[in-house]
């Protein structure tokens, strides 16, 4: 079992920044790939970024160029920095881990843990 702890959201008005932190904890070995996700109030939940163990990142076209994924090994944690936030970035963010073989990052149905979330309010 991996425990996700998500940290750092809050409100900025646009054009601002914000670095969301996930703290894994538990069984953390064989995670393959992390990932950041965000939920909407009526939309569906989508990828916004995900990390892989080895490989390439990956991101939504909407937040190239403003959003960094990165990863700290040493103490399992995943960050999400934001910068040029516009009230469409404004959501739920959660973080997700995928456990298995090293491979390509799955789809967000293939995550096995989530996160609580953290709320993002970007005002205009």
């Amino acid at each position: 079992e991996v425990h996700l702890v998500e940290s750092g959201g809050g409100s900025v008005q646009a054009g601002g920044s914000l670095r969301l932190s996930c703290v894994a904890s538990g069984y953390t070995r064989n995670m393959f790939c992390r990932g950041w996700f965000r939920q909407a109030p009526g939309k569906e939940r989508e990828e916004v970024a995900v990390i892989p163990w080895l490989g390439s990142t990956r991101y939504t076209d909407s937040v190239k160029g403003r959003f960094t994924i990165s990863q700290d090994r040493t103490n399992n944690t995943l960050y999400l920095e934001m910068n040029a936030l516009n009230p469409e970035d404004s959501a739920i963010y959660y973080c997700a881990a995928a456990q298995g073989p090293v491979g390509v990052c799955p789809t967000q149905q293939s995550f096995n843990f989530w996160g609580q979330g953290t709320q993002v309010t970007v005002s205009s």
